[in-house]
């Protein structure tokens, strides 16, 4: 299997998780290859920084005998956009891909606002740029932190409202399209069905694809109102209608693959307002409650790993899937990390 979209800690977030210690996770959970994303701190948005940390995780799949691979970071600034275009062809599929945030999440890594997005499209148009731009898409215009009430992650829903998502794939769509990218567009952990309606409807006009966690798959705005969970990350958890057409878009193939988005923190991170939380054995669950709703093992393969394979250009080679993708789940999940999914067991 591979999961394409973690955030390894490691380096000034040791206390939440190490690279070792998460693809140690992976390898026990089934997992071949990861594609860690660039919000680390420090941030890897430089050639020295993605160097230094394509050696940690070399070092630890050595160790493993999992695939480690990251997308460079990009910035506002043309030179380090254009470095990340050529590290890209210089390094890929260790540099598997290039990472826009277009709203501020963990590490604000924001390119915020139309007109500094739409130079970002420029610039990897005219450098003929033609991997994925993977895009964690929330408007942040739309966005209303004042809404958040500390310990009541439900109103994180309110605060990012699915109305920001939308509005942003939007913008996304309508800059790759007027600046002539030729790349691929990848929308990360959609949470919205009006994201999932757009998307599919633009797919005649560029090469676009989705996302989605298990989280957003799985869990809705109520489970959140536990407040044992901690179930706050970005984008939040949606209403019960958002969720179910998130686990249909992946039963079906409207969403092209499922990744976990997995995002240690301490206790008290948590308890002060951190978003993310683990998600690798969370694939695990969700494989096993896509399975059970009747999905075909090849559509699961190709959800755990195939269209990854595709999209990216790796070169091919068959998923495996656990058949025991619920013991695993419940063998590893409390072992590492605190486990928000427990409440589904």
């Amino acid at each position: 299997m591979i999961d394409p979209h973690v955030h390894l800690r490691d380096w000034e977030q040791k206390d939440k998780e190490t690279v070792l210690h998460g693809m140690e996770a992976a390898r026990r959970l089934g997992f071949t290859h990861l594609f860690d994303m660039p919000n680390t701190s420090p941030a890897c948005t430089s050639r020295a920084l993605l160097l230094e940390r394509l050696a940690l995780g070399g070092e630890a799949s050595e160790k493993t005998g999992v695939s480690y691979h990251i997308y460079a970071g990009l910035t506002n600034d043309e030179n380090e956009i254009r470095e990340a275009v050529h590290l890209h062809s210089e390094l890929f599929p260790l540099i598997v891909g290039l990472k826009m945030f277009a709203g501020h999440s963990t590490g604000n890594m924001g390119i915020i606002g139309i007109e500094a997005q739409r130079r970002v499209f420029q610039i990897l148009a005219d450098s003929r740029y033609e991997g994925v731009l993977a895009v964690h898409a929330e408007k942040e215009e739309l966005l209303h932190p004042e809404l958040y009430i500390p310990g009541h992650y439900e109103t994180h829903s309110d605060a990012r409202p699915a109305a920001a998502e939308t509005e942003s794939a939007k913008d996304l769509v309508s800059l790759a399209l007027e600046t002539g990218f030729k790349g691929t567009l990848h929308i990360c952990h959609v949470s919205a069905a009006s994201t999932i309606a757009y998307v599919s409807s633009m797919r005649d006009r560029l090469s676009i694809t989705m996302g989605a966690t298990p989280h957003h798959a799985l869990l809705s705005r109520r489970d959140a109102e536990d407040e044992s969970l901690m179930l706050k990350m970005n984008p939040p958890l949606r209403s019960e209608e958002n969720r179910d057409a998130v686990f249909s878009a992946l039963l079906d193939g409207t969403i092209d693959w499922a990744e976990s988005d997995h995002a240690p923190h301490t206790r008290s991170d948590k308890e002060n307002g951190a978003s993310g939380i683990p998600g690798l054995p969370g694939m695990l669950l969700l494989l096993d409650r896509m399975r059970k709703a009747g999905c075909g093992e090849e559509r699961l393969k190709e959800a755990f790993g195939g269209a990854v394979i595709r999209t990216f250009g790796l070169a091919d080679e068959d998923i495996s899937l656990p058949s025991d993708p619920l013991e695993r789940y419940l063998e590893v999940r409390g072992e590492y990390w605190l486990d928000p999914y427990r409440t589904l067991t």
